[in-house]
């Protein structure tokens, strides 16, 4: 093909055009890199220089990124975790909420013993200023125990105050034992208890059969105890497993690495151990097998921080309801994410609060009622990040609070409660 000198010099224009530009866009990345640089060096030369890190790679340890591509450290000594303690700036509505807006039930109860008129007239001073007004003393005792605890409440003017759930025992697990456990069962339920629970995060994880091997939550020695509650129409409130960063190393990257730090003993990352996903595999397995049962899972089933999961889990299983025992932290950093949760199976959540600590109540009535901002958890161990408000709407709240549990648990105190 021939070309005209005219067609010639236009290619070359075009092409010369293209390679400027190419080269243009070029030298403008690189004075942009040029100018963050220059500017980082700046700072760097006032606070000890910084290091260069690839395209999604984390800073290393000790240093954080003050540019894109830039690590340096602080040119103070940090502060340890346990002293860095800022205090906000920001400005914003604060609706403390010193008693529930309905009258609560707390399911998850660990008031302690209540043998005696004074223990009895003190916790209900305490419910009192809370607006509690019922509690399900969920201290997994039988026999004698139980029976003292439910006599002491009888005698008392505050026996509508307090509801018990008997015990289980999970120590010679085999051939013959699940017949027996039911029969104390039918004795406990038959001395007052209202259902049986808080069965302990030890059932799965630690306790072990006579032959030393782990005792399963699924295992088919138990099946006569769970089929027993079926036949006698009461719940089994279940405790399986620990917060999933329980079972990981202990690691800067592990969420949870104060309080396991500060109790050792809430550590099950060790190898041989049994995994969180062996634990909900078998725990699942329970539910499976004995859809007649009704189980409450304690701790949202230890899915908080994971709600799809847990929806999922109500989905498959609507023998199981849950409760809200010492998970607030998870609920209050996803404030949006929960409400929605709350409002979609407000038929299968309750109140539960767990370890007894007066002062700790009125956080979980904010969470649930305010839409606050911003706001501190009660233990800085438990969560590093600050809490959200849900704003639940009131028919939620009062299902929440006391609706589900007067359904769930049979034999509760039925007079006073709002409509």
């Amino acid at each position: 093909m021939h070309l005209n000198r005219k067609a010639v010099a236009l290619i070359f224009v075009a092409g010369l055009g293209a390679g400027l530009a190419a080269s243009a866009r070029s030298n403008q990345a690189e004075l942009r890199r040029d100018v963050a640089g220059a500017a980082y060096g700046s700072e760097g030369g006032q606070r000890g220089g910084g290091t260069g890190s690839a395209p999604g790679q984390e800073c290393p340890p000790g240093t954080t990124e003050v540019r894109p591509g830039n690590c340096q450290a602080p040119g103070e000594a940090p502060p340890s975790i346990l002293d860095y303690r800022p205090r906000s700036t920001l400005v914003t509505a604060e609706h403390p909420v010193p008693k529930a807006k309905f009258p609560a039930v707390d399911v998850h109860g660990h008031p302690g013993a209540l043998t005696t008129p004074d223990q009895i007239n003190r916790m209900v001073s305490i419910m009192d200023s809370l607006n509690l007004k019922v509690m399900l003393v969920a201290e997994n005792v039988s026999g004698d125990r139980l029976t003292r605890t439910l006599g002491a409440i009888n005698a008392s003017p505050h026996k509508d105050r307090f509801r018990v759930l008997a015990g289980v025992s999970f120590s010679g697990v085999g051939p013959g034992w699940g017949a027996k456990a039911a029969q104390q069962l039918e004795a406990d339920l038959k001395a007052g208890a209202i259902g049986v629970g808080e069965v302990p995060k030890s059932f799965g994880l630690r306790t072990t059969k006579p032959d030393g091997s782990r005792l399963q939550v699924d295992d088919p020695e138990l099946d006569p105890l769970w089929a027993a509650f079926a036949r006698l129409d009461v719940p089994a409130f279940i405790h399986t497993a620990e917060p999933q960063e329980f079972f990981q190393p202990l690691d800067y990257k592990n969420e949870r690495w104060l309080e396991l730090a500060l109790f050792p003993d809430r550590r099950v990352n060790q190898p041989g151990q049994v995994t969180f996903e062996q634990l909900m595999t078998e725990r699942n397995h329970l539910f499976r097998k004995h859809p007649k049962t009704r189980f409450v899972a304690a701790h949202f089933g230890w899915h908080a921080n994971d709600l799809a999961r847990l929806g999922k889990m109500l989905d498959e299983f609507p023998n199981v309801t849950v409760e809200a025992g010492a998970i607030l932290y998870d609920l209050g950093r996803q404030p949006r994410a929960a409400r929605e949760f709350f409002v979609k199976y407000q038929d299968r959540i309750m109140f539960g609060k767990d370890s007894f600590q007066p002062d700790e109540y009125p956080l979980y009535w904010r969470v649930f009622e305010t839409a606050d901002e911003y706001f501190d958890y009660y233990r800085d161990y438990h969560a590093t990040w600050k809490m959200y408000g849900m704003a639940l709407p009131d028919e939620v709240l009062k299902k929440v609070y006391y609706k589900n549990a007067l359904r769930v648990f049979k034999g509760m105190p039925t007079a006073g409660w709002p409509q």
